[in-house]
């Protein structure tokens, strides 16, 4: 068997990307403290904080608007599966976090889907999750977006049809059918 045959194989990794936007980042230099576009790689039992408070958060923000810990991530591995996850938790006192279409008040935590809008004040993070199998480590990477997420991918939640659901308008029938005796 040649060396080839003999080596181990090397597991993927998870990774979080996330590409993150807010009106005034390139005036007040508010995320001056992320690395951007390298991936980050971090245990699995890290709970990862996003926040303003740089002694308690992993990722920081430089805005006074942004709580000392606004949210945090946890990996996790849902029962009888081998596919990891993770879950949201707003961790601000102050202000809601919005995952999708989701308020997330203080201390309420959800399932992040594997791809997302996460939102708070003026910030705009579309998040993307590419699994791997690794449940050693998982790796984070930061793009940083010029121009409002919420526009470029049409994430404005959409006014929902007079029917009820867009599932049930699509199989109405709206015109008028001619019925027969035996059709009844």
């Amino acid at each position: 068997m040649s060396s080839f045959e003999d080596a181990d194989t090397e597991e993927t990794v998870t990774c979080l990307q996330m590409t993150l936007y807010h009106p005034g980042h390139q005036q007040s230099g508010i995320f001056q403290s992320i690395r951007f576009f390298n991936r980050e790689k971090r245990h699995t039992s890290e709970v990862v904080k996003f926040g303003r408070n740089s002694n308690t958060c992993h990722y920081t923000f430089q805005d006074k608007q942004v709580s000392r810990v606004q949210f945090s991530l946890q990996l996790f591995r849902k029962f009888d599966s081998s596919v990891v996850s993770f879950e949201i938790k707003n961790m601000s006192k102050k202000t809601n976090l919005i995952v999708d279409n989701r308020e997330l008040g203080y201390l309420n935590k959800m399932d992040l889907p594997d791809r997302c809008m996460i939102r708070f004040g003026n910030y705009q993070f579309l998040v993307e999750k590419e699994d791997g199998q690794s449940l050693e480590f998982f790796e984070i990477q930061f793009f940083l977006s010029k121009r409002p997420l919420l526009q470029e991918n049409s994430w404005l939640p959409q006014p929902m049809p007079e029917c009820g659901s867009y599932s049930s308008c699509v199989t109405q029938n709206n015109s008028p059918m001619e019925v027969g005796e035996n059709d009844w």
